[in-house]
């Protein structure tokens, strides 16, 4: 996906069971953060990292929604366990991962067991991409520092 172009657009449950769409948000810019899987070393340090980052996010009106192929009750645990502040987002179907091309396949050398790879894509308050970073290898954690700057960047243009 090219910078500029618009973000695909995806429903996915929330922890609670709720929907969430990703086009019903336009108006602020969102961050979403994919990691493989829940309950995890680096992806539960990236989530307390994203966690402890929120109010910078809070300060310039963006949301954060992390997302895995977990079902959304382990992501409540997940989420309950790490104190998180924001909302993670049930991709079990794999429909926002293949969206977004960062499908990993075989997690640990399980064959069949596809995650999302670790990426971050910032949206803006139109729905397009404006910025993303794609992890090399799945123990690789995002720039956080790159990510608020793309978040700030976009709010003070407007």
């Amino acid at each position: 996906m090219n910078t500029g172009s618009p973000a695909p657009d995806f429903t996915l449950f929330d922890t609670d069971g709720n929907e969430q769409t990703l086009s019903a948000h336009r108006g602020s810019p969102i961050v979403l953060a994919f990691f493989p899987a829940a309950f995890t070393g680096v992806c539960e340090t990236e989530v307390c990292a994203f966690r402890d980052a929120m109010a910078t996010f809070n300060d310039v009106g963006a949301t954060v929604w992390g997302i895995a192929v977990d079902s959304r009750f382990t992501l409540a645990a997940f989420a309950q366990k790490n104190d998180l502040n924001f909302p993670l987002l049930s991709d079990y179907k794999r429909s926002a991962t293949d969206a977004y091309g960062i499908r990993f396949e075989g997690l640990a050398g399980m064959d069949g067991y596809d995650v999302a790879n670790r990426s971050v894509f910032v949206i803006d308050a139109q729905g397009n991409l404006s910025w993303q970073w794609i992890a090399e290898s799945l123990g690789d954690e995002p720039p956080y520092d790159e990510v608020k700057a793309a978040v700030a960047a976009l709010t003070s243009n407007t």
